[in-house]
């Protein structure tokens, strides 16, 4: 175990960064990709239903994403931890985190299923559904909430295996799930005749079987973490570590659940159709941004190993180097998504309002996402290095503190246009806030 630790040790801050960053950056990109992808499927095998079952879509993204919030929450905060005690070479400690995070998220997935079958009606009329919705809702949302303890676990499991430099195996659990899921859609939905539950329950399957093999990475030994309850401990400073540094991931995931609930219900009074339309342009925006997201997530292990071995000038250069791919492959993809918005939404719904709004709304959000690399990179630096204030600041911004007056105020003055331009003003203006904090944090990283 030892050998295998000093070779960890040796590949995270001896490897060219550059060269590091990509091969971490790689099978994380396939697996945000494909975890979107899936999405994406669900997406489109329900529109077929209607239009209403597209919007429920939309709505139960909103749920997914408040499980994954709290899942990336204990996820993220522990990998950082884990990852900056390797770099000191301090493994009894990264054990004890990684096993407190895993049981946390696990029974925090557990309470969000209770409550959430308990008081379902009541929870996808608060996510933004309207009464043709809601049977579609609440139909794929009883599956998703049964998933729940699967997938904030699963979070956990898979950020441990990246922030130890292991994407690989994190790639593995990921993809499977995710690709068994597509498969099954149409299965579950068409062929079994379940319609919208179908799939929710494709989902569910998908998610349990996805988490099983990630576990087993854990119970082979093929890390230095353990999930061994002997490990798990109550102390306040384990969980207060935890919390704060995933705080931000927590506050980026919630928040975006909550502006796709916001979004909703600005758009129920323009028709279901909107509330499609913006839920079909929000799953093609996540996809061109995962593979933004992918990178980063391949430069995070980097940056808080490095940090921890006091390896400064590394964290420097690898800060710059995702900067500047990961605003190189959105512009490409934006671009992409830009001249071909009216077919890329056309192949969710062909109905002539989705459309219109669709594809609007799709080419206002690739402009902005040019600048998204800028707040994306200043957040992971500020996670990775422990720096959760200003990371929760940075994470808050996007989707809240100017999303939400923008969401509230535009549609008044500019009906379903202000509906559209509410992400990409909030993105650009989230850019200009972060810009000064990287620069400033880079001057500061060259004077140790």
């Amino acid at each position: 175990m030892q050998n295998s630790a000093d070779k960890q040790y040796i590949k995270m801050t001896e490897t060219p960064v550059n060269k590091l960053i990509s091969r971490l950056a790689v099978p994380t990109v396939i697996s945000m990709l494909i975890m979107v992808i899936y999405n994406i499927a669900d997406t489109y095998f329900v529109s077929k239903i209607s239009v209403s079952a597209s919007g429920a879509t939309g709505v139960v993204f909103s749920l997914m994403g408040m499980i994954q919030a709290i899942g990336f929450m204990f996820g993220q905060g522990a990998g950082s931890c884990i990852s900056r005690r390797l770099g000191a070479k301090d493994i009894e400690n990264a054990r004890k985190y990684s096993a407190t995070a895993f049981y946390l998220a696990l029974f925090a997935g557990l309470i969000i299923a209770l409550f959430g079958l308990i008081f379902m009606k009541g929870l996808m009329g608060m996510l933004g559904s309207t009464k043709t919705i809601l049977p579609h809702a609440e139909a794929y949302g009883k599956y998703i909430l049964i998933a729940a303890p699967a997938m904030t676990a699963s979070y956990v499991l898979n950020n441990i295996l990246r922030f130890e430099g292991m994407a690989k195996l994190a790639m593995v659990g990921i993809m499977t799930g995710s690709v068994l899921n597509i498969f099954l859609d149409p299965l579950f939905i068409f062929t079994l005749k379940m319609g919208t539950a179908g799939a929710g329950a494709a989902t569910a399957l998908s998610q349990y079987i996805g988490f099983f093999i990630l576990i087993s990475f854990f119970i082979k030994k093929k890390t230095q973490s353990r999930l061994s309850p002997k490990y798990f401990t109550f102390k306040v400073k384990y969980t207060y570590d935890i919390i704060t540094v995933g705080l931000p991931s927590l506050a980026r995931q919630g928040l975006n659940s909550i502006s796709n609930m916001l979004l909703n219900l600005q758009g129920a009074p323009f028709g279901d159709e909107c509330i499609a339309a913006m839920s079909i342009t929000a799953r093609v925006g996540m996809l061109i941004f995962s593979v933004c997201l992918g990178i980063g997530q391949g430069f995070q292990p980097v940056c808080s190993f490095n940090y921890g071995a006091e390896k400064y000038k590394r964290v420097d250069d690898a800060i710059r180097f995702v900067w500047r791919f990961g605003t190189f492959a959105i512009v490409i993809l934006s671009s992409i998504a830009f001249i071909f918005a009216p077919g890329i939404v056309a192949l969710f719904r062909s109905d002539n309002s989705v459309v219109e709004i669709g594809s609007s709304a799709l080419r206002y959000l690739c402009i902005a996402m040019v600048f998204m690399p800028t707040v994306m990179t200043g957040n992971m630096t500020f996670q990775s290095i422990g720096k959760s204030g200003k990371a929760l600041f940075l994470s808050s911004c996007q989707n809240g503190l100017f999303f939400v007056p923008l969401i509230l105020l535009l549609p008044k003055f500019f009906g379903v246009t202000g509906i559209e331009l509410s992400w990409p003003i909030a993105y650009t203006v989230s850019a200009l806030v972060a810009l000064p904090m990287i620069l400033k944090f880079k001057n500061k990283l060259k004077q140790f």
